[in-house]
């Protein structure tokens, strides 16, 4: 069975860009592939911070990451770009821990003047960790999502047919790059 890894950069428990990696989640288990979710803001700041290659909540995720298929990367947009808690855990990534694997990236803006985040700012770090096979990113609104009565996020039509394309379409590079 294939195995997708979930970072998601949010310092929030719970936010737009969690309901929306619930949505796709939801997509990659119909699709019977493996889920893992790294909450980046579980790791210990401290952690992060210092840069702590062995402690054990890094050495764990690093070992997700580095026996996943795949990796969804999922952001909040803040000041134009991927948050800083995303990037201290990238930092501490090995230097080609995204080699050959399928990327997804992701990210919810307020506004579409950020548009370019996806590309100027986090395609050129998963480049640097190895990723080869990095697909066009999801790039969501917050408007774009509100909540139903259950805490469930709704997507608005526009956004979810486009979460659901790009689902799909990594699905499909999941089951090829693991049927080589």
């Amino acid at each position: 069975m294939a195995k997708v890894v979930i970072i998601s950069g949010s310092p929030t428990p719970t936010s737009r860009l969690h309901g929306v990696i619930e949505v796709a989640k939801s997509e990659l288990l119909k699709a019977g592939l493996e889920v893992e979710w790294i909450k980046v803001r579980d790791i210990p700041a401290e952690d992060l911070l210092y840069a702590k290659f062995d402690s054990e909540a890094i050495v764990k995720a690093n070992a997700h990451v580095a026996e996943a298929d795949a990796v969804f990367v999922a952001t909040p947009v803040y000041k134009a770009s991927y948050t800083g808690v995303l990037k201290a855990f990238l930092d501490l990534l090995p230097q080609k821990g995204l080699d050959r694997k399928v990327v997804l990236p992701l990210a919810v803006g307020g506004t579409i003047s950020h548009l370019l985040a996806i590309d100027y700012a986090l395609k050129p770090v998963l480049s640097a960790l190895g990723a080869q096979n990095i697909l066009q990113g999801v790039y969501v609104l917050d408007k774009q999502v509100t909540w139903g009565d259950q805490g469930q996020a709704i997507l608005d039509d526009e956004i979810a047919d486009r979460l659901q394309e790009s689902v799909t379409e990594f699905i499909q590079e999941i089951k090829w790059h693991t049927s080589r």
